[in-house]
């Protein structure tokens, strides 16, 4: 866990350097699922409305995060945010052309909102006190996001499961690449590898589980990758 007793310099080089990279990946995170929202829309015709509503929940979030980094004075760095999201937006946009909703549900809806749930969860206890505001704002938000992928995969499991398997073993070694990339950053932000790998797995794990997966399953699910 981290150490909340430690005081962070948030206007130090260091932090700001660092803070510059992790605001340009939240930012862009925002932007990337504001986008993967409407396409899914596109998909799941008869839930558009509330696709796009979930797009429009994330630029909502996307201008908050921007409002962070103002705040330090910090130019997100988002050249290297879209390279970090690289790897997920092309598999998300192949999946998109071939019609494939339960890859775009599996990297958005599940991969990508866990991932931000568990960054902003580890995050909160020690960002500033007027990012902290924004944050918390929006990890009650991604819990909807979560859940909606979530629940249409649960009802169409049967259907589903194969194609979920193969979307995981594509998708989920991706994020242990992520989170090596991020980890020098993040600790300069008070934020442990371990614990976003921890938080992680709880969500992405709760999520396979509630959508039909054994247990056995989903600990087969949630390691794919894992070592590399």
């Amino acid at each position: 866990m981290v150490d909340n007793t430690v005081t962070l310099d948030f206007q130090s080089e260091v932090y700001r350097d660092a803070y510059s990279r992790i605001n340009g990946i939240v930012i862009e995170g925002e932007q990337e699922a504001a986008e993967n929202y409407v396409q899914i829309a596109e998909l799941l015709s008869e839930h558009r409305e509330e696709l796009l509503s979930l797009s429009k929940m994330e630029s909502r979030h996307k201008k908050g995060f921007e409002a962070c980094g103002r705040n330090l004075n910090v130019t997100p760095d988002l050249p290297f945010a879209k390279q970090f999201f690289q790897g997920l937006h092309d598999n998300f946009q192949q999946a998109f052309a071939a019609g494939d909703v339960v890859t775009c549900l599996l990297i958005q809806s599940l991969i990508i909102e866990a991932f931000a749930i568990s960054a902003y969860n580890i995050y909160i206890p020690v960002a500033d006190p007027f990012a902290r505001k924004i944050t918390e704002g929006v990890v009650k938000d991604e819990y909807l996001h979560l859940n909606f992928g979530q629940q249409w995969l649960k009802t169409h499991f049967a259907e589903v499961k194969e194609r979920l398997q193969a979307a995981n073993r594509q998708n989920l070694p991706l994020v242990w690449k992520m989170l090596n990339e991020v980890e020098q950053d993040a600790a300069q932000l008070g934020m442990e590898k371990a614990a976003l790998v921890e938080d992680f797995l709880i969500a992405y794990g709760d999520a396979l589980a509630d959508i039909g997966f054994t247990t056995r399953e989903v600990m087969q699910l949630t390691a794919m990758g894992l070592a590399a």
